[in-house]
């Protein structure tokens, strides 16, 4: 995936990207403690420059909902979605609910030729749901 993206091959690359496919929607800190896991000299700057490098380069895709810190997932060009829950935090892909990519026809594009929308729903997930009823 490195080298299709004319990117080169170095250790804390390959083990941040195997971490983000390992760990879909992990911020920062989570994708830090999974490489170092593998790699444990690797600093935290050589870990951001990776996910910045990656990000750049179209192999990882960073999201921040509103109110919570950047979070890092592989899945990337379907232009799929998100929930949050609202109570811990817990993320999920959500697949565009009804028709063409993008998704959503904007009521006035204002001249833009749209290519992407950016959906999040927010609720509670189904553990959150269940305490706060019981």
């Amino acid at each position: 995936m490195l080298r299709g993206a004319a990117l080169r091959v170095t250790r804390p690359r390959v083990a941040v990207l195997s971490a983000v496919h390992e760990h879909p929607h992990a911020d920062t800190d989570s994708i830090i403690r999974a490489v170092r896991q593998n790699l444990p000299e690797v600093s935290h700057q050589a870990v951001y420059d990776s996910l910045h490098t990656l990000t750049a380069a179209g192999l990882v895709r960073r999201i921040q909902p509103a109110g919570s810190v950047a979070r890092y997932e592989s899945r990337i060009g379907d232009n799929h979605h998100h929930v949050v829950c609202r109570s811990c935090g817990v993320v999920a892909d959500v697949d565009c609910a009804v028709g063409e990519v993008p998704c959503l026809t904007a009521s006035d594009n204002r001249g833009f030729s749209i290519d992407e929308a950016e959906v999040i729903y927010w609720g509670l997930c189904p553990d959150c749901s269940t305490a706060r009823s019981s």
